[in-house]
């Protein structure tokens, strides 16, 4: 007996079987991957192994993809050469004067270090061991310093060079330098309301951030200004990677072999670059850049099954012609849907799911697949700190002192997220906050 099967049937199987999967712990390329290549077997016959077969070819022959380890090893070169150091103690001199000055200038920190590597992990494991320490030392609340290192660190997702927006570039087939330069308005944005929620917050309470005893800050000129000079060095390696990116001086692979290349030096001429050094980063470029790779391959063989299914037409015709959603309101849905996933999943873990279906509907409903890049991004950054399995948090809980419970991290969150949702409600209401920079520096391209 032959058993017919309607596409949106097949679609809910698949989804369902890579939900299960992942209850058991598997990696999420290994479920995906899986699913997908089974499916196309499946569905297709002995042609179908083809699928995962040009996905893997696909990866291989796309030249951006050389700059995903180029810039992770210079986000780890600058972190286990302690250069990123030289940068908050530079902030540490000009910030302490000001009531809560150390947690803006991690802030900050955490702007320039995402401009450096761009991802969250290393934005937090630095934050974490050099400005916590720090600012707990000078009787920072607890919950403040926690909230403003996971809020502060999940910026690295939105600034140039973000390996996520890489990551949605690949799968949604769009210009990453366009991605890039659409998410420096909001990363911006989202900066300056940290920083004033920050001021304003130890304005009225000082004890959530006291300024530091004026005589910390009595040092010889002379040490003052070498302090400076070494703070400079950090954004000389990000004006090398962006600076000359924008200028059109480099290409997109280009700047990022230069950002190696200084990030490099820049230990060297410090006396900074040990083989301990070397070792380290070697071993997290070559960790971090296969597990995206292999996350992409995964990816793209699902998708492939998923465009050959139709799914997408399917979706649309569910929450349009069904439901009777407006273009606005299925833009809602379904960043409440990846809000909803991202208390469960990661970023790489929603994207692969979602992107098949979410990306086609996007084009039809006439949405710029940039800006929505943008969105997708943004709701990344409240997922990573929504209880119960944001990665934020629990990556705070294992670099945190044990003083610092659960609960207050828990509990640390909840401003932040709150000014991440206004400031994705803002980008929505108001597309320019992203798009204004690209459609200037591109032409609109």
């Amino acid at each position: 007996m032959t058993i017919t099967l309607s596409h949106e049937a097949i679609a809910i199987i698949l989804f369902s079987s890579m939900a299960l999967l992942m209850l058991t712990g598997q990696r999420v390329f290994g479920v995906i991957g899986v699913v997908g290549a089974v499916a196309a077997i499946l569905l297709w016959g002995k042609g179908g192994q083809e699928m995962a077969f040009n996905a893997t070819i696909t990866v291989m022959k796309w030249f951006p993809m050389i700059t995903l380890p180029l810039f992770v090893y210079m986000g780890y070169m600058l972190s286990e050469s302690g250069i990123a150091n030289d940068l908050y103690r530079m902030f540490h001199l000009l910030m302490g004067k000001v009531s809560g000055g150390l947690a803006v200038g991690t802030v900050i920190l955490m702007v320039a270090i995402s401009a450096m590597n761009g991802l969250s992990v290393a934005g937090m494991a630095v934050g974490a061991s050099i400005a916590m320490p720090e600012m707990l030392r000078r009787g920072y609340d607890q919950r403040m310093v926690s909230g403003v290192l996971q809020a502060g660190s999940s910026l690295g997702i939105m600034m140039p060079p973000s390996v996520v927006m890489v990551l949605y570039g690949m799968i949604a087939r769009q210009p990453v330098s366009n991605l890039w330069l659409a998410g420096i308005g909001p990363a911006l944005m989202f900066a300056v309301l940290l920083v004033g929620y920050i001021l304003i917050r130890c304005k009225l309470n000082p004890s959530l951030g006291p300024t530091i005893d004026p005589s910390e800050l009595e040092i010889p000129r002379k040490e003052k200004i070498n302090l400076i000079l070494s703070g400079i060095i950090p954004l000389f390696i990000i004006f090398s990677v962006t600076g000359l990116f924008f200028l059109g001086v480099t290409s997109l692979v280009e700047s990022s072999a230069a950002g190696a290349l200084v990030a490099t030096v820049a230990a060297l001429v410090k006396g900074r670059l040990t083989r301990k050094v070397l070792k380290v980063t070697l071993l997290q470029t070559l960790s971090v850049s296969t597990m995206f790779m292999w996350i992409i391959m995964a990816a793209l063989c699902f998708s492939a099954v998923f465009d050959g299914l139709g799914a997408s037409h399917a979706i649309e015709n569910l929450f349009l012609r069904e439901w009777g959603l407006g273009r606005w309101g299925v833009l809602i849905i379904m960043q409440v849907s990846f809000l909803v996933m991202g208390m469960f999943l990661d970023d790489t873990a929603m994207l692969v799911i979602v992107a098949p279906l979410y990306i086609p509907l996007v084009k039809s409903l006439g949405f710029d697949p940039i800006w929505y890049g943008v969105l997708y991004t943004v709701t990344c950054q409240v997922a990573y700190m929504t209880p119960p399995f944001g990665y934020n948090l629990f990556l705070m809980k294992a670099l945190a002192p044990k003083e610092v419970t659960l609960s207050d991290i828990y509990h640390s969150i909840i401003p932040f997220t709150i000014i991440m949702l206004a400031g994705l409600v803002l980008i929505l209401v108001f597309p320019g906050i992203a798009m204004w920079i690209p459609n200037h520096f591109l032409g609109g391209r």
